[in-house]
């Protein structure tokens, strides 16, 4: 069938679930689609684009994936399989010109330095596929080009499943909901899925919900119910709000007061403890703030300890290290201010210090060793957000940065005040060396 214009009909066939009909219809900037695997995000996705090219002639639109390998399976062969009568690919351009003039992109973003390619760029439509694999840094970079001068609607449509280094961005905008500063609640819409939502999976693949609820509990949550506090990679699967985190009216009295802290100028985290008479640790108080000099972190750190006989302030020991700029070292600089507790220098070793944190953290006789106030949102948000290190196991990994700060902080403080563990790394093996002493010496 021809139309006037001699443009060809293309009948699409499916039938959307009910949740895929939320998704089509969300006018929101930003619209995440996801939690379980096998929710028909990625078919969702597909239609959304193409419903969007149909609609705005000459709209252009890049589609996202972190892998060019897993851009081409994905979506590129499935695109030309569902609707190859209205879109053309051209590999050298890496695109799909749909009739009518609209073009969607198609890219990939393996790493951050990826990014950079699309700075500059102009789209009227983002889609993210898989946006827990990237950074919160790449998420921003895609938000920049989110601009051009026409009347076409500007949006990025994201799916995600829980975990991997963009979950604790994912899970604080559109699961938790909590905006920082020109962040507009009203821009950000999250839409669940599930796979018993996938009736046409169901029906040609029953097996697949099967293999699911047989995988291991905590990756069965994550992949089967899309679950954000569980996920696999958790560096602490442990640890359990439930648990590990009360009321601040619950804190006992008689406590003795000591504090950590790790500065960095893009983030300065500070912890209060306080320690009852059985060796029992509570985190009482926090501050997290991003830009502040040392002399500024300084101040802050006094105020928030002051009134509460902090005895030491456990601190990263690379504060002792002389600066070029002013030859004082930070350690000098933040200790000459007024109300600043004794600072002492962190045993700062790395697997030793998140094997105690563990040791706090896992039940004895029913109950943890280590007990967070509820007042202490960041630290309480980044410690389930903190991934295992990939090479090294029993190491936390260093992304996504943003969530290392307050547990590093946690690591100084629970290594000042317990003695050293009995499982000590690994000593180095050497040859002791002959004596050649002689009565010169």
């Amino acid at each position: 069938m021809t139309t006037e214009n001699n443009l060809r009909i293309k009948t699409i066939t499916g039938i959307p679930t009910e949740r895929q009909k939320e998704f089509f219809s969300s006018e929101a900037k930003y619209t995440a689609y996801g939690g379980a695997r096998g929710g028909g995000k990625s078919w969702a996705l597909r239609r959304k684009l193409i419903a969007m090219c149909l609609r705005y002639k000459g709209i252009r639109c890049l589609l996202v994936r972190r892998s060019l390998g897993e851009l081409k399976a994905n979506h590129v062969l499935p695109f030309l399989k569902e609707y190859g009568d209205i879109v053309t690919y051209s590999a050298t351009d890496m695109s799909l010109s749909v009739i009518g003039g609209s073009r969607i992109d198609l890219g990939y973003c393996d790493c951050e330095r990826d990014v950079l390619r699309y700075q500059g760029l102009e789209y009227d439509v983002i889609a993210i596929d898989e946006a827990t694999q990237m950074s919160e840094y790449i998420f921003s970079i895609f938000k920049a080009c989110l601009r051009g001068a026409n009347d076409f609607p500007k949006r990025i449509y994201l799916t995600c499943n829980p975990g991997g280094v963009g979950h604790s961005w994912v899970k604080r905008l559109f699961i938790d909901r909590k905006f920082r500063l020109g962040e507009a609640a009203e821009d950000y819409k999250f839409i669940p899925a599930l796979v018993y939502d996938n009736t046409a999976l169901l029906s040609k693949d029953p097996d697949y919900v099967k293999n699911l609820e047989s995988l291991p509990p905590r990756l069965r949550d994550a992949w089967l119910y899309g679950r954000w506090d569980v996920f696999e990679g958790q560096f602490f699967s442990e640890f359990d709000t439930s648990v590990h985190v009360c009321l601040p009216s619950s804190l006992p009295e008689g406590l003795k007061y000591f504090a950590a802290m790790d500065y960095g100028f893009d983030m300065l985290a500070v912890l209060i403890f306080g320690i009852d008479n059985t060796g029992k640790i509570y985190v009482v108080d926090e501050l997290c703030r991003s830009g502040l000099t040392l002399g500024e972190a300084a101040i802050h750190v006094a105020s928030l300890c002051h009134g509460r006989s902090i005895e030491f302030v456990s601190s990263s020991p690379d504060l002792w290290n002389r600066r070029q700029d002013s030859g004082r070292s930070g350690f000098e600089i933040m200790q000459s201010c007024d109300g600043m507790p004794p600072m002492i220098p962190a045993d700062n070793r790395r697997i030793p210090g998140w094997r105690m944190v563990k040791e706090y953290l896992a039940l004895h006789d029913g109950s943890p060793r280590l007990v967070i106030s509820s007042d202490c949102k960041e630290l309480i948000r980044c410690i389930p957000a903190l991934l295992h290190n990939k090479d090294r196991p029993e190491d936390a990994s260093g992304e996504p940065h943003d969530v290392t700060h307050a547990p590093e902080a946690l690591r100084y403080g629970i290594m000042s005040r317990c003695p050293p563990p009995s499982f000590n790394e690994k000593a180095e093996f050497r040859f002791r060396k002959k004596s050649s002493s002689t009565f010169f010496d």
